[in-house]
C-alpha cells in the first residue's frame, strides 16, 4: 500500500480538542487514561502528526521573524528531520505511533517553546497552545462557511 500524506487542511475545532486532550492526558503522566479516553487509531495518528507539524514548523521554519541566519537553516533542518521521523513511524505503524508522536510533541514543547507564564509548566503551555489553535481553527472554519 503506498504511503499517502493526507492533504494539508486546517484542523477543525473538534480535531484540535481531540489531539490536545490526548497530549494533555499523556503529559500529566496518565498514558493509560489517555489511551482509555482516546484509543490509538490510524486517524488519531494522522491527527497528532498534523498537530505536530502545526507546532514544529512555525518554530523551526526559516521564514520566521527577522532575517534568516546560519542557525535558522540548522533549526529548519532539525524540524524537517523530526517530522520526517514521525511521518515514517506513522506510515510503518500508525497505532503504535500515537503515543510516540504525542510524547515527541510534548518533549518539543518542553524543550523549545517557552512557558507563557514562566513557571516551567508544560501543561500551561499546552493549554495556551490549545486555545490559540482552537481560535485559529474556528476562524478558518467560519471563513470557509461564508457564501
Amino acid at each position: 500500500m503506498p504511503y499517502l500524506i493526507p492533504a494539508r487542511t486546517p484542523l477543525t475545532p473538534e480535531e484540535v480538542d481531540r489531539a490536545f486532550d490526548y497530549l494533555l492526558a499523556l503529559q500529566m503522566g496518565s498514558g493509560n487514561y489517555a489511551s482509555d479516553r482516546t484509543p490509538a487509531t490510524q486517524e488519531l495518528a494522522f491527527l497528532l502528526l498534523r498537530l505536530a507539524e502545526n507546532i514544529v514548523f512555525p518554530v523551526t521554519g526559516i521564514l520566521g521573524d527577522g532575517e534568516p541566519h546560519a542557525d535558522s537553516f540548522a533549526l529548519d533542518e532539525l524540524g524537517c528531520i523530526l517530522m520526517s521521523a514521525l511521518r515514517d513511524w506513522t506510515r510503518d505503524s500508525p497505532t503504535t505511533a500515537v503515543p510516540g508522536i504525542a510524547r515527541s510533541t510534548i518533549r518539543f514543547v518542553e524543550n523549545v517553546i517557552p512557558d507563557p507564564d514562566d513557571h516551567g509548566d508544560t501543561r500551561a503551555t499546552l493549554e495556551t497552545m490549545r486555545d490559540e489553535h482552537l481560535e485559529w481553527a474556528r476562524t478558518v472554519q467560519s471563513m470557509t462557511r461564508r457564501p
